[in-house]
């Protein structure tokens, strides 16, 4: 391996970043020459680690290999209930989870390790070109990070079932409450065994979508004041967070393909809808909604550019401030989120950012010139939101891409490189864009960050990874273990990198953690086979998670059947809504369940 840029100074102390390898049968031996930092002592992966996906950045990859079995995460037993995150069974075939059915299996439906796996937090890659990770598995042995990334799916066809395509309207259309399918229908059975201290069911909603064959990916939820707003295929639609009634439906002219992970301060998104009705149909226009009155706003197509994959790329969304970032291979925008009109485009030379994340700050991922494809040149970026110009630049190590952005503030981000071989290093950043620590684990621990996005050809989603948290002094990460053993919460020390405290969930309970909240650590109680869920806290020094919500042993099967549960937690109130959804036929369509809320 090569030395970093001239302009990024060795840090003492940190490691050098990690070995990555990709089905490693053999232990990977230390890099000669680690870019920037001393050499850690790495070991390899378990043998039977299954082999890491390369990840896209903008450019074309090869089909990475089919799933085998034996790959070193707990399998659930044959015929045995399985927990909610495990893998579905033995050689990744679709199973229950907690003995309970999931989304049925069909013809046409998305195949076992390629979109989903009822509820499982990592997937395979069938994909020819594959950019975006829903999940990634970070196993670290003696300081070894190894990565098995997935939940990318395969093309499908946008259906259209009607003739006439609905327009975007500006008014909100309200449900009344009929008992046809939404809102509170049968809370009154999932509440009837509840204990005293235990949390109610708010609302159980089912699918009133008419989907298209292959089902649809489900964007959201985020929580607008009294409004939980979830999108999919063709509708942009608000629910009560008291009753989950539908408040207001925002039709679309074609399939939702893109949203940004988090909404303005002002309870607005953008979302991208395709193009068009057919295969063809590309994720170019953009559609603003006001999420607390169902209103539509302006709607504009992106620009068209030049370039040799510009106009193959999906495009992928930040919000930072009042501008909404637009990323996707050779091509880049700012726009207003006031009134859609451009700030900024791609620079005309140098360094060219490819996506975006957003929050406190705007930061880019860029790829610079390079006459070497096998030792791209990659930089971080915080963006002026309204002129788009770089207040601060980090340059990658040599043959090092920007791979996520963990947390924007304080700014922690992973790293990849692809050739030789492939390794993984997750970098703590100061404010302005220095070299602050590099995250070393523990010896044999596994960690599972969920970095969940819809399928982005030639292009990347940088934000939107769950399953960790930062503050100001720490990195937080829970491990992953076998089904029937409870997991940690570990802290890293943001100045070192080094492990701080570990903190057990206790019984046979495993925590997934979601955003700092008040000072804490706020973490999903994952349920268990005959235990609901919950929302806890860990105190940012350590200890027992303290309870907030804990869901009645009624909501168990219905938790644990969650297609890729994507989760919200507001004003007291914890929001679960499946990723995706799908059914073998209009009936069972109907039936399938899509969204709870909890309360006090």
């Amino acid at each position: 391996m090569t030395q970093p840029p001239s302009q990024q100074p060795p840090q003492p102390g940190f490691g050098a970043p990690q070995d990555h390898q990709q089905g490693a049968s053999q232990q990977p031996q230390p890099p000669a020459q680690p870019p920037q930092m001393p050499p850690a002592p790495p070991q390899g992966p378990p043998q039977g680690q299954p082999p890491m996906t390369p990840p896209g950045y903008g450019y074309p990859q090869g089909a990475p290999p089919a799933p085998q079995p034996g790959y070193g995460y707990p399998q659930q037993p044959p015929g045995q209930p399985g927990p909610y995150n495990q893998p579905p069974g033995p050689y990744n075939q679709p199973g229950p989870y907690g003995g309970y059915p999931t989304q049925p299996q069909y013809p046409g439906a998305p195949a076992p390790g390629t979109g989903g796996g009822s509820g499982n937090f990592f997937k395979g890659k069938p994909g020819i070109i594959v950019a975006s990770a829903a999940a990634a598995l970070l196993v670290i042995g003696g300081g070894t990070w190894f990565a098995l990334s997935g939940d990318d799916k395969e093309d499908k066809p946008s259906v259209s079932k009607s003739s006439d395509d609905p327009k975007p309207t500006g008014s909100a259309t309200v449900d009344q409450g009929d008992g046809s399918g939404t809102g509170r229908e049968g809370n009154d059975d999932l509440n009837a065994g509840r204990k005293d201290g235990e949390a109610k069911v708010l609302f159980l909603t089912k699918n009133d979508v008419d989907l298209p064959r292959n089902g649809a990916d489900v964007f959201g939820p985020w929580v607008a004041g009294d409004t939980v707003v979830k999108a999919m295929y063709r509708e942009v639609a608000g629910y009560s967070v008291v009753d989950g009634k539908k408040k207001w439906s925002v039709p679309l002219p074609a399939e939702v393909c893109s949203a940004p992970a988090q909404i303005s301060a002002d309870s607005k998104i953008v979302i991208g809808v395709k193009d068009g009705l057919t295969d063809r149909a590309k994720c170019n226009d953009l559609q603003m909604i006001d999420l607390k009155t169902g209103k539509a706003g302006w709607k504009k197509p992106i620009p068209k550019a030049s370039g040799a994959f510009s106009s193959l790329s999906d495009f992928t969304l930040a919000i930072s401030g009042d501008t909404l970032a637009v990323g996707g291979t050779g091509n880049s925008y700012g726009f207003s989120m006031t009134d859609g009109k451009q700030l900024f485009g791609k620079p005309s030379s140098g360094c060219e950012p490819f996506a975006f994340a957003g929050g406190p700050k705007l930061l880019a991922g860029a790829s610079c010139p390079t006459d070497d494809y096998d030792k791209p040149k990659h930089q971080l970026q915080e963006i002026d939101p309204t002129s788009g110009k770089p207040k601060w630049t980090y340059n990658t190590p040599e043959g090092w891409e920007v791979d996520k952005v963990y947390s924007v503030s304080p700014l922690v981000i992973s790293i990849t490189q692809r050739e030789p071989e492939k390794k993984w290093s997750i970098l703590a950043l100061t404010d302005n864009g220095k070299l602050r620590s590099q995250i070393s684990g523990g010896k044999n621990d596994k960690f599972q960050p969920r970095c969940g996005g819809s399928f982005v050809v030639f292009g990347q989603n940088l934000e939107g990874c769950s399953g960790l948290t930062a503050d100001a002094n720490n990195f937080y990460m829970a491990t992953e273990t076998e089904y029937g053993k409870a997991n940690e919460l570990v802290a890293f020390d943001l100045n070192s990198g080094k492990e701080k405290w570990r903190a057990p969930a206790g019984g046979e309970r495993k925590m997934t953690p979601l955003r700092m909240e008040n000072g804490n650590v706020l973490v999903y109680m994952q349920p268990t086979y005959n235990t609901g869920g919950g929302v806890a806290t860990v105190a940012p020094t350590g200890g027992a998670p303290k309870v907030l919500l804990q869901h009645p042993a009624s909501t168990a099967e219905v938790e644990n059947s969650f297609y890729s549960p994507k989760m919200a937690y507001a004003d007291g109130r914890f929001f679960i809504a499946s990723g995706r959804v799908s059914a073998p036929n209009d009936k069972a369509e109907q039936e399938t369940k899509t969204m709870m809320g909890f309360g006090q």
